[in-house]
């Protein structure tokens, strides 16, 4: 099942999170619309790869720390094998052309995917005209006035909250109730509170956890040096699991300009490449990390073979990046299972539900606006006023064509997310091969 989850997720998070809902919730119905939001709503709360963490949270609710593990790690799996080889190819022969024509139509497929992913989450967490006003409201902050995401959600929380201890009816929302009296079965998981947390074993796991994460960092520094080019990258990759928030594509905006202006272990055209693989394969974007750790290595004069030393340099940067993951999940899911009865937690929680979906159509207009337009310029007037302006030569039709298309899949025919990714990806594949050659 999770093998499945990681080979249809493709288009960053929201993508992720939609090919997510709809085989969880809406086809599996492993989970209800609560159990799905609640996980969400934490998952967007941590640094990291959101969609990665929440795929560690739902396989942890279903079958405790090891069902975390196996779907965590089969979300990363196919992404990782694929933007290695990928990363081999481009060192050995510095071409991905092909790679581009192969994945030419998955981003438009991806528009559908995701817009019909909005349609059924705000139907269901967007419940009164408050949520609604929350939703646009971020959108516009977000969208129009490049408002910190973390602040977003902070204040979304903390006007739920208040809300909650008020008892103020807009926001006593209860999504599980949405699934009642549609002729959908039970959810697999029962939203029954769970057991209490015990402290002993939040504080093992702590232990193992950072254990895991700090050790391999500690010895490389030992071993090679603090300046070596695996110290560099296991410090660095290790602080950006704590620091980026904001989401992916916040998150590789800071290690974009550190690994290239910083440290200069790209050019700025190579770290293009390497999000367009990201993009283009299975898996979170923040994949991309292994592609900067591995053309780093490759071309530090580390006395070994270049391409093992990218190997170990990809192995590295995706150890430290996502091994904190699974400690956020596995440190907090326990505590925030056991307030999914706690009335002001819950509204805060709802509130801030509407918020990510004001944040997710920000992410979809974005993506779609630089998936249509090949030059997207962003301009700043007053007031912190931002605006998106796409050059209307670089329209590029045929992105259009199979973005409607999709969403005619989507929508009208109610074509799956395998079926319509495959669909978009040969035709795209054509195309590209028609208007390039």
């Amino acid at each position: 099942m999770w093998v499945s989850v990681a080979l249809n997720s493709f288009g960053g998070p929201i993508g992720q999170i939609a090919v997510m809902h709809r085989l969880l919730v809406e086809e599996r119905q492993w989970f209800s619309e609560r159990r799905f939001l609640h996980s969400l709503n934490y998952c967007m709360l941590l640094p990291g790869p959101e969609a990665q963490q929440l795929a560690t949270y739902l396989g942890w609710t279903l079958h405790g720390t090891r069902g975390g593990l196996v779907a965590g790690v089969l979300f990363i799996l196919p992404g990782f094998v694929a933007i290695l080889a990928l990363s081999v190819l481009y060192a050995g022969f510095g071409d991905t052309a092909w790679v581009e024509a192969v994945f030419y139509g998955i981003k438009p497929a991806v528009i559908a995917i995701v817009a019909g992913a909005l349609v059924r989450i705000s139907s269901r967490a967007l419940q009164n005209r408050l949520m609604y006003g929350v939703a646009a409201a971020a959108f516009v902050s977000i969208f129009f006035f490049d408002i910190p995401f973390p602040v977003i959600i902070l204040v979304a929380g903390l006007l739920g909250h208040l809300g909650g201890r008020l008892n103020l009816r807009p926001f006593d929302l209860d999504t599980g109730q949405l699934v009642e009296g549609t002729g959908q079965a039970p959810a697999r998981v029962s939203d029954a509170a769970p057991a209490r947390p015990r402290i002993a074993r939040t504080l093992k796991t702590a232990a193992i956890g950072l254990l895991l994460w700090l050790t391999p960092v500690a010895i490389l520094i030992l071993w090679t040096g603090r300046d070596s080019i695996w110290s560099q990258q296991g410090l660095f990759f290790s602080n950006a699991a704590v620091v980026t928030f904001g989401g992916a594509y916040a998150v590789l905006a800071y290690i974009a300009q550190q690994a290239v202006e910083a440290y200069q272990w790209l050019l700025p055209g190579e770290m293009v490449d390497g999000l367009g693989m990201a993009e283009t394969t299975p898996g979170p974007l923040i994949q991309v990390v292994q592609f900067v750790g591995f053309m780093g290595a490759y071309r530090a004069d580390l006395g070994i073979d270049p391409m093992l030393a990218g190997v170990l340099g990809a192995l590295l940067t995706t150890w430290v990046t996502f091994v904190p993951c699974f400690l956020w999940i596995f440190l907090g899911a326990p505590y925030i299972e056991r307030l999914r009865g706690n009335r002001p937690i819950n509204a805060a929680l709802s509130t801030i539900t509407a918020a990510v979906v004001g944040v997710m159509l920000n992410l979809a207009v974005w993506f779609a606006l630089h998936v249509v337009f090949g030059t997207v310029d962003e301009l700043r007037h007053g007031l912190g006023l931002r605006l998106y302006r796409p050059e209307l030569a670089t329209f590029d039709i045929a992105a259009a064509v199979l973005a409607l298309a999709g969403l005619y899949a989507v929508f009208r025919l109610k074509w799956s997310v395998t079926r319509t990714l495959a669909a978009s990806a040969l035709a795209g594949f054509t195309a590209h091969l028609l208007i390039v050659g």
